[in-house]
């Protein structure tokens, strides 16, 4: 088992913060690693959870949660265009994707609403980004945009128009690429006007 300074440092070389199967299957004892929390050498951010105190406060701390304890889940819909600048909205919940045969995660915080993909609507356009010393999974922008009119009537078709217009503006988002991602999501019928007014008006 390792002594307290020893699960210091191995914080410190796994970025700072690690869920408690990690901490665990490290050898850390139980113990060891609730006396650091009660002694405020780690800080418990969430149940499972728990990051070194003198570290930087965490960036992005909802993300590095997610990532920290629902490793499988994307970033998806207007929380990834957050990640992305692409939306003037403030989620109030974190949008993930799943699988469909997934259970839902247990989490207190941060709020989520899950989404389930499945297939190649699951797996295809998927960035991944460090975060706070953790590797996040988010859609990128031309998959994001194609979701959000996937799931226009849960999201809002106006959040789909604007995640539309700011991908042409700012992403310089190719067509092809648009439109790839829209037939995976069986939206391209429902994309294309949407596309053609906006090239042509």
């Amino acid at each position: 088992m390792k002594t307290s300074k020893q699960a210091l440092d191995y914080f410190r070389t796994r970025g700072g913060m690690l869920r408690t199967s990690e901490i665990l299957s490290a050898g850390i004892h139980p113990r060891t690693l609730y006396k650091l929390r009660d002694e405020g050498e780690l800080i418990q951010i969430e149940r499972g959870v728990f990051k070194l105190n003198d570290f930087l406060p965490l960036s992005s701390p909802d993300f590095a949660i997610i990532a920290a304890r629902i490793p499988n889940a994307t970033i998806c819909l207007t929380s990834a265009l957050d990640f992305h600048e692409m939306t003037k909205e403030i989620p109030h919940k974190i949008h993930i994707a799943i699988a469909r045969t997934q259970r839902d995660p247990k989490i207190d915080y941060p709020p989520i609403q899950v989404f389930r993909f499945a297939n190649k609507s699951l797996i295809e356009g998927i960035e991944r980004h460090i975060v706070d010393g953790l590797t996040i999974q988010v859609y990128n922008p031309a998959k994001t945009i194609a979701d959000c009119f996937k799931f226009r009537n849960k999201i809002g078709i106006d959040i789909a128009l604007e995640a539309l217009r700011t991908g042409f503006e700012k992403k310089n988002i190719e067509i092809k690429k648009l439109l790839y991602y829209a037939k995976i999501c069986r939206v391209e019928s429902i994309m294309k006007p949407y596309i053609e007014t906006y090239l042509h008006g």
